[in-house]
């Protein structure tokens, strides 16, 4: 059975009668440290936990998500092998994870060549979400969590999804590059992708102990208003931890604060209807 989160403003989600097609939201930030993949991980774990099938796309070179997830990355079909071979079956790079209802397609530092690569690729843009068309029937919910930056693989990410989640360290150094993504955001919409919507702006690594951490989160409600997801990821050891336990936060200290907190994103993501 689902855990009710702390946060009891949002409802548990519902149970779902049947499962896809998948709504693909690119989790997206080009300053890294923010909890991208911390939230990439631990939202799409929760979302699992209330029933949602739910794929995960490591689209970090760095293959932090894979190894947060204990996912092997190295022996394996990977993203990149996705996208320079339209002949691989997109399905036979799908593993499971340790979560029900979790699964993950993994990348490993092959994929640091991809812009190279793919320069003169026809369509460039658009080539995750050919990748990701046919597995959209089988999931409730996409989530790519994508590189600390905004070239190509991030404009693809961005081509293929419906929304957007921005995650944002309460720190005055992370609010200044939201203006440039929301820019990149506005242009892949005009240009690529004319459903991309703006889901939710994260607060992460929350600090109520200090004023500077009161401060943004006040500035963020301020300059972004109801786009500010109502609740709030504080900073505790616990993430690191749980990534050294290659686990999510849900199953490694699972009636933790910190485990709730993303209960209660995932139960706001759908209460918000970014999530089925």
């Amino acid at each position: 059975m689902a855990k009710q989160a702390t946060d009891n403003r949002f409802p548990v989600p519902k149970p779902l009668t049947s499962h896809g097609p998948a709504r693909i939201i690119a989790m997206c930030n080009q300053k890294g440290g923010v909890g991208k993949t911390t939230t990439s991980i631990n939202m799409s774990a929760a979302l699992a936990e209330y029933g949602r099938k739910v794929l995960v796309i490591d689209f970090d070179p760095q293959g932090a998500l894979s190894a947060g997830l204990g996912v092997n990355a190295h022996d394996a079909i990977t993203i990149y092998d996705l996208m320079l071979d339209r002949n691989i079956d997109p399905k036979t790079a799908v593993q499971k994870t340790s979560v029900a209802n979790l699964d993950v397609i993994p990348a490993n530092i092959e994929l640091s060549a991809a812009e190279m690569k793919l320069v003169n690729e026809i369509a460039r843009e658009q080539i995750l979400a050919r990748i990701l068309k046919p597995l959209a029937e089988e999931y409730d919910l996409i989530v790519i969590d994508c590189q600390p930056s905004l070239g190509l693989l991030t404009v693809n990410a961005l081509t293929a999804a419906h929304g957007v989640i921005i995650p944002l360290a309460t720190e005055f150094f992370a609010l200044r590059g939201v203006a440039i993504l929301e820019d990149i955001i506005g242009k892949v919409k005009e240009g690529l992708n004319p459903t991309l919507q703006l889901d939710g702006i994260l607060a992460t690594m929350f600090d109520p102990r200090t004023l500077h951490s009161r401060e943004v989160l006040e500035r963020l409600h301020d300059a972004f208003g109801q786009k500010v997801f109502k609740t709030v990821i504080n900073r505790t050891v616990k993430f690191p931890d749980a990534t050294v336990a290659q686990a999510p936060i849900t199953e490694f200290a699972s009636d933790s604060d910190a485990a709730n907190s993303y209960r209660s994103v995932a139960a706001e993501l759908v209460s918000r209807g970014c999530a089925p």
